[in-house]
């Protein structure tokens, strides 16, 4: 199996990945539901659709690809006027130990890189190498390409690591090995059918991946 070792970079999504900030967006949900248009789902139909692909979520909710934007900046703009989200435990504790072995990391996030760093706090925003934020739902790709040339990296010595199918299908157009880990949005069984590279149940077994010599 490979490790840590094996890349130079390690690309890391935000939300869901580093940190948790499920309860604060279903929290304002029925408010995006409300003002965007679209049918909020209830507790339970909201478990049913981490087992979907995002284009399904978006059939099933009625929204269309051209509100995707304007429901990300409004978004981003609410998370900023909250409070930081907290980090999954055991996250700062990855980042410390990549920064020790010497491999680069960056953000690629759909949140505003304010908001990450906010969270992250300074510390811990000093191990992040590139930043490249506010990507659109399915539009990863581009941005995991400018980290790529901003850190002079190739595909092949780099790994993503998030926690949503979108997040699989950006990394596999650009050539990028892919780690899903289940403790975010999606599913276990949902990331498992997207076939990514590594999927990771616990911030545990991402830790003593990287960690292996």
């Amino acid at each position: 199996m490979n490790t840590a070792r094996a890349y130079d970079l390690l690309i890391f999504d935000f939300d869901g990945t580093l940190a948790d900030s499920a309860a604060w967006f279903r929290s304002i949900l029925p408010d995006l539901a409300r003002r965007f248009g679209f049918r909020c789902p209830d507790e339970e139909e909201l478990e049913i659709l981490r087992h979907k692909p995002p284009r399904e979520v978006m059939r099933i909710l009625k929204i269309p690809g051209w509100k995707l934007v304007l429901i990300a900046v409004h978004v981003r703009k609410r998370a900023a006027k909250a409070a930081a989200f907290p980090l999954f435990d055991g996250i700062p504790e990855i980042l410390e130990l990549l920064s020790a072995k010497g491999v680069k990391i960056a953000v690629v996030s759909s949140n505003a890189e304010v908001n990450v760093r906010r969270a992250l706090g300074p510390e811990l925003s000093a191990r992040v190498h590139a930043w490249s934020c506010g990507a659109g739902m399915f539009g990863k790709a581009k941005h995991f390409r400018d980290v790529l040339g901003k850190l002079r990296v190739t595909p092949g010595r780099a790994l993503t690591v998030g926690d949503e199918i979108r997040d699989i299908e950006a990394a596999r157009e650009v050539g990028l090995r892919t780690a899903a880990v289940a403790w975010g949005f999606s599913m276990k069984p949902a990331l498992d059918a997207a076939a990514p590279d590594f999927c990771f149940e616990t911030v545990e077994e991402l830790r003593v991946f990287l960690g292996k010599a």
